[in-house]
């Protein structure tokens, strides 16, 4: 079966809104059905499935998905907030800078963009609209600020990309570190500036931090702390060789149960089995997604994809400058239409025997991955985090999308200055 008849059969099952996990599962067997010499069978395609689905680095994934949602439901994104609303607030768009550095350290408890949004977003919004700032404007600097859960470790995406590559999930997570710091301080830098051409509403702002500075700094912190410690600890388990990321993973999970139910008490006992509930449906899809495209992936290579699209980028394009901007707007496309998960595990089998032959670190390719497919969080027409952050606000996609704008061009910015200067992504490796 031609490969290009695959792909366009895969294109239209997306296109027609047949679920990704379905239309990984349809073309996987295709080759098979259409030519009955063709190595892979069903019984083979099964195998693959549960090979893929059986890994231990995988298992962080469910881990991080469970302990994001009992932090977002145990509060600890209000906690996060306050201490730097604490700090922020009385500045120039100090406000919107809390909800950006909230993002970041929020990111890097959940490891997921939309978790992001949905925790930090629910709490803050109505705080910067009832303090005087534009609707769509506060509801897209979450819903940008939000990819950032993606880049800043740990990530889920440099999980799927570690797995995918055979490549260090450990220094994958340091390398997201000074990628989410620089595009934070962008989008830090674009709401200094949108505050200073639009104005803000002075007097209810410094009534708002008020109320935060009359309980005193050390009530602020003590009541913040163990919420900031998270992150601390999660990254301190890993890189101090106490643990691998998965079992990081774990005592995340622990960690935010016990401060949630024992210090906090913002969640009982009875509530866990709705969490439990609720990050199953969550990490579900992905399981089945994950099972599919490990299936898609091994056709993939043995009608020799990977080979033959790196022939192709290879033999037409010699200089490595435009083979990466080439790749970089493959990228942005494949974000716009397909979740992240399948991309990665799709796509860098393909992808990486090209990054290879100009001679990129498969790790700073895997940062440029990730942020690429960030941004397709907050473009039309799939962007989850748009579509999350408009179920918060009821404003609609497009609007949120076009008030986004300005932030995605930094993003891009960023996307530049990741892809041609190494050392940003391999600083602390």
């Amino acid at each position: 079966m031609p490969i290009v008849v695959l792909f366009i059969i895969f294109v239209i099952g997306l296109l027609i809104a047949i679920p990704v996990s379905i239309t990984l599962g349809i073309t996987s067997v295709l080759p098979s059905i259409f030519d009955p010499s063709f190595t892979v069978g069903a019984k083979y395609l099964i195998r693959a499935m549960f090979g893929g689905l059986d890994s231990f680095p995988l298992l962080a994934v469910p881990m991080f998905v469970l302990s994001g949602i009992i932090m977002a439901k145990g509060g600890i994104s209000k906690k996060i907030f306050n201490i730097f609303a604490y700090f922020l607030g009385n500045l120039t768009a100090g406000m919107p800078c809390a909800v950006i550095v909230t993002c970041l350290f929020y990111g890097a408890i959940s490891g997921s963009g939309p978790a992001t949004v949905a925790a930090v977003g629910s709490m803050t919004i109505p705080v910067l609209i009832s303090l005087g700032y534009d609707k769509v404007f506060s509801t897209a600097i979450v819903a940008v600020a939000g990819g950032l859960g993606v880049i800043i470790p740990p990530s889920i995406p440099f999980i799927m990309y570690g797995m995918a590559s055979g490549s260090s999930v450990s220094d994958l997570f340091l390398a997201g570190i000074v990628p989410g710091l620089l595009i934070g301080a962008l989008l830090i830098g674009f709401s200094i500036f949108y505050c200073k051409q639009h104005g803000e509403d002075k007097e209810r702002i410094h009534q708002e931090v008020s109320q935060l500075h009359a309980k005193g700094f050390w009530n602020v912190l003590k009541e913040s702390f163990l919420a900031l410690l998270s992150p601390v600890i999660i990254l301190g388990c890993i890189y101090s060789g106490v643990a691998s990321p998965t079992e990081a993973a774990v005592i995340s999970v622990f960690y935010a149960l016990i401060v949630s139910l024992f210090v906090y008490k913002s969640i009982t006992i009875r509530d866990i089995w709705g969490i439990l509930v609720e990050s199953i449906k969550t990490f579900t899809p992905i399981l089945f997604i994950l099972a599919t495209s490990t299936a898609f992936s091994r056709v993939l290579t043995l009608m020799q994809v990977p080979q033959t699209v790196s022939e192709f980028i290879l033999s037409n394009f010699s200089n490595p400058v435009l083979i990466l901007l080439v790749i970089n707007v493959f990228l942005l496309l494949v974000g716009m239409v397909m979740d992240t998960t399948p991309a990665i595990l799709i796509l860098t089998p393909i992808l990486l025997p090209i990054i290879e032959g100009i001679g990129m670190n498969p790790i700073q390719f895997g940062v440029i991955m990730v942020v690429n497919l960030a941004i397709g969080f907050v473009t039309p027409p799939i962007g989850v985090n748009l579509f999350v952050a408009s179920s918060l606000t009821d404003v609609p996609v497009m609007q949120i999308a076009k008030k986004a704008m300005p932030m995605i061009g930094l993003f891009l910015l960023a996307l530049l200055l990741i892809t041609f200067v190494p050392s940003i992504s391999l600083l602390f490796l």
